[in-house]
């Protein structure tokens, strides 16, 4: 199979050199987009993936027979008969009450049980189940900490266990799981990605989101639906006297299974086959190619969009303008929001507040894009940008769009009719499969695995950070970095005593010292030592690299793009021109799903 990556880079090495107009023009503009200064992220696990909501529904047969067990429900309830206070007194609550107390009770020491809109979300919903002649009025008088102190006692439960007990439980739930972690696609085993329910709990959303505290119910299999071949046995219900919502034989999606989310109703979750599935392959081969015949549209496109900057029709003038933002900043399109949704902005909703116009000619962006997470950035733009901007914008009060004259869905239509299949997303994959294919090709030079694979990680943050993809700072951040620099203190000394004993003088050839770990001792010659300090600098040196890598990500999600964004393709071709095994890093693994 020869290879050929989205920037015409063959596996052997060899390749075309794209001309400026087929570079990101942030890549051309020579923009540094580390300017993107890094938000907070309520969240991390909300920029490590970008789930769709929605599959693409193409209308075309996906596959002849399906077979699959369903989904794995969260075990029911079980109460603990610990009582909370209400004014200074205990409390008898049902269990249906005491789940939603227990769950506020557990977060207690986190900056949610402080924040006013998720308490006042979570009250509310509580005194619903709680029923209006009870006891508890008024949140200020409740006091969860009895709740909370039994759930540490429970945690230390856990952590007391022996290793033999957690191996036992987890081969007990591995061997549960098993008849659900797999399905048959036209008679071949495939594994399914999530196929576990969420359980009930607080909504916590990103940012500052409004529905933060609402309670996610339980999911019922009366709210599931089924899809599955129409010859195969349904899954059984797992809880009895219940049912399914709906039981579906549609082969034109890839979905196995979909409810209504509990807080935002009009989504809806599905479960898929996993990444690695052929079925997903498939789907992102064909989103990988579409970037790809991008680059043969690319000139005519920027041309078509400078031309239209000076365009007297307002309409024309903003689509112009939007298509150059996407393009530069690979902004998302955006999308109008219900006043109970959070409130992130993306290219088409824009408002005046967002964009601040600084002379001679640049912009500064600052708003919450998706998930709540902050995108702030200053760019410098073409000077026909900047005054559009300034015009749009111009008479507005606050809260006014920029692109009052257009959607998302006039946007899309109007990037199809300049390419098939074109939508604002679709820049976004090409920016950033190019970034990372211009890094590695200019950046990758002879040198070890783990060198080469700095390089790669350097070109997957570039892109990280112009696709905007945040996470929060890892709980464990501090503990990891305290450790490296331990380690590099015990190296330094190590490298203290190596010294000391190579610069005595000794009367005889060989020198009795410690080997530095001074758990054995032995006759270290000049020569041995001088080879021992070698490796103990080369050691500190890696180990801060490392750290100072660690701290260099802290904020960045990596692995969002690498999933989703960055063509499979151009990192095969590159680790098979510059043999780097494909197992080199786990999210590598994925990639065979094309191959």
């Amino acid at each position: 199979l020869k290879i050929i990556n989205a920037g015409g880079a063959k596996a052997d090495g060899h390749r075309h050199q794209d001309s400026d107009d087929e570079k990101p023009l942030a890549a051309r503009l020579g923009i540094n987009s580390a300017a993107s200064k890094t938000g907070d992220a309520s969240d991390s696990s909300s920029v490590e993936s970008e789930p769709k909501d929605e599959p693409e529904h193409d209308g075309r047969k996906k596959w002849s027979t399906l077979v699959h067990n369903g989904v794995v429900f969260p075990p029911p309830y079980k109460p603990h008969g610990v009582k909370m206070l209400y004014n200074g007194q205990p409390v008898d609550l049902t269990p249906e009450q005491e789940e939603v107390a227990t769950m506020f009770a557990v977060m207690k020491d986190t900056e949610y049980a402080s924040k006013e809109t998720f308490i006042n979300n979570f009250f509310t919903d509580w005194r619903k189940i709680l029923g209006k002649t009870h006891v508890i009025t008024k949140f200020e008088l409740c006091d969860f900490t009895p709740i909370y102190e039994w759930h540490l006692s429970e945690k230390e439960k856990k952590k007391q266990m022996t290793s033999e007990e957690k191996k036992a439980s987890r081969e007990e739930k591995s061997q549960q799981d098993e008849k659900f972690m797999w399905a048959f696609v036209d008679g071949v085993k495939e594994k399914v990605g999530n196929f576990r329910v969420e359980p009930p709990g607080l909504f916590r959303g990103r940012g500052e989101h409004p529905k933060m505290g609402r309670l996610k119910r339980r999911i019922r299999p009366s709210d599931i639906t089924i899809n599955i071949g129409e010859e195969a046995p349904v899954p059984v219900c797992p809880i009895p006297g219940e049912s399914w919502k709906e039981v579906k034989h549609d082969n034109t999606v890839t979905w196995l299974a979909c409810w209504n989310d509990p807080i935002n109703e009009k989504d809806i979750k599905y479960v898929f086959l996993a990444a690695s599935s052929s079925l997903k392959g498939q789907s992102d081969k064909e989103k990988y190619e579409k970037a790809r015949k991008l680059k043969d549209y690319i000139r005519s496109i920027r041309a078509n969009y400078t031309k239209d900057f000076r365009s007297k029709d307002q309409r024309k003038k903003q689509i112009a303008v939007a298509t150059y933002l996407i393009d530069k900043l690979a902004l998302r399109a955006g999308d109008e929001k219900d006043e109970d949704e959070a409130d992130t902005v993306g290219c088409c909703t824009l408002k005046v507040e967002n964009v601040t116009c600084l002379p001679p000619n640049k912009l500064q962006f600052d708003f919450l894009g998706k998930d709540s997470i902050r995108y702030y950035n200053t760019v410098e733009v073409e000077l026909a940008v900047y005054e559009a901007i300034k015009e749009f914008c111009a008479g507005k009060k606050k809260g006014g769009h920029v692109f009052d004259k257009l959607d998302t869905t006039k946007l899309n239509a109007h990037l199809k009719d300049l390419m098939p299949g074109l939508t604002a997303k679709v820049f976004r994959t090409y920016d950033a499969s190019i970034t990372l294919d211009t890094i590695l090709n200019k950046e990758t030079t002879d040198g070890t695995v783990d060198e080469k694979a700095k390089v790669y990680q350097r070109a997957n943050k570039e892109v990280a950070i112009i696709c905007n993809h945040q996470r929060a700072v890892p709980k464990s951040h501090d503990s990891q970095m305290n450790k490296l620099n331990e380690k590099i203190d015990e190296l330094t000394v190590e490298l203290e005593k190596a010294n000391k004993l190579l610069s005595k003088k000794a009367k005889k050839r060989k020198l009795v010292g410690s080997d530095g770990d001074a758990k054995r001792r032995r006759k270290l010659t000049p020569e041995m030592l001088q080879k021992k300090l070698s490796q103990v600098e080369t050691r500190i040196v890696e180990t801060d690299n490392h750290k100072n890598n660690k701290e260099d990500l802290k904020t960045v999600a990596l692995g969002t793009s690498k999933i989703n964004y960055l063509d499979p393709r151009i990192t095969v071709a590159w680790c098979k021109t510059h043999e780097v095994p494909i197992d080199r890093d786990k999210h590598f693994t994925v990639l065979n799903k094309l191959f």
